[in-house]
């Protein structure tokens, strides 16, 4: 039999025919069943009521919301100026995480010496971080109340971030915070209702049982509005501040969420109570640091000089 190139050609470009045209066949059913899921899709989404923020930017403000915004107001007087100065110079050598923002504001009644116009000021124009409450300087006689209450209207921006911080924080000027680990025992915790300290009385870890120590307590964000449109705090104002900013919240039921720092946040060892600890790696807070020996053995402790670069300028041995 001869062999013929041209009926083997032929044998080819029929089943080739074929197949391409199944191939078409095949995208033009796909194509169909696209549209009518994009269709289906564009039906669903379109039930979706849409208000002041749309989809996107729900899904894009969810992602990019992670950052962590706290406010540590540190109650003191305004004489204290060495003690601001040295303060200053402790929080703004610390080094904060990426993904949090971190004020450290003082906080303090209004002026009541001629001095004070012209020291404060200088301060206010070198540094920016004083807060003056329209008050009497008191301790216990709703100091504390009249700071809480007054962050919903002094940070009401409107270009802010809502809500400009996320948490904020009462702390005495003898306390050493160190805000990264401060930053971290935050991050897994509630952004609203929170009530975080050291529980009242020491040797006490329920943080329901009374309140958290006036050393440094911190609260959400809401619960500083909550205070400012309340008239729970404003019938009972005088009293140890801490005690009595923890009845308003027993009484208001507020601090649904509560976290007690304990033994992250203690009293400087020395001298021993119940309320005391040795210092140790794992602090966020040390309070009574009522003196310069104190102070210079807590940061001694945490080698706060170890990132001091060397250079020809200076020795220190």
């Amino acid at each position: 039999m001869k062999y013929s190139p041209r009926s083997d050609g032929r044998k080819f470009i029929i089943p080739s025919f074929f197949f391409i045209v199944a191939l078409c066949l095949l995208a033009f059913i796909n194509e169909v069943r696209f549209d009518s899921l994009l269709s289906f899709g564009r039906c669903a989404l379109s039930n979706v009521p849409r208000n002041s923020s749309s989809l996107e930017t729900t899904l894009l403000s969810s992602s990019s919301d992670d950052e962590i915004r706290i406010l540590i107001g540190i109650l003191t007087l305004p004489d204290q100026y060495q003690r601001r100065h040295f303060l200053r110079m402790i929080y703004g050598t610390q080094d904060v995480p990426a993904g949090v923002k971190i004020d450290v504001k003082f906080v303090f009644c209004n002026l009541t010496k001629e001095d004070q116009k012209v020291l404060v000021a200088l301060e206010i124009m070198r540094y920016d971080d004083i807060i003056i409450l329209n008050c009497n300087e008191n301790m216990n006689k709703g100091k504390t109340y009249t700071y809480f209450s007054s962050l919903p209207d002094l940070f009401n921006e409107t270009d802010a971030p809502n809500p400009p911080y996320h948490y904020v924080m009462k702390a005495d000027d003898d306390t050493y915070i160190r805000q990264e680990s401060l930053a971290a025992s935050l991050r897994p915790l509630p952004r609203e209702d929170l009530y975080y300290g050291y529980v009242i009385p020491c040797p006490s870890m329920d943080p329901f049982v009374h309140y958290m120590s006036g050393m440094g307590y911190l609260v959400s964000w809401d619960i500083a509005v909550w205070l400012k449109d309340s008239e729970i705090p404003k019938k009972h104002l005088e009293g140890p501040e801490d005690k009595v900013f923890g009845d308003w919240i027993r009484e208001g039921r507020r601090g649904k969420n509560r976290f007690n720092a304990k033994w992250s946040m203690y009293n400087f060892p020395e001298p021993p109570t119940r309320c005391t600890h040795e210092l140790w790696p794992d602090t966020i807070a040390v309070h009574l640091l009522k003196n310069q020996e104190k102070w210079i053995r807590t940061l001694n402790y945490f080698n706060v000089t170890s990132n001091l670069k060397p250079s020809k300028l200076y020795h220190i041995p």
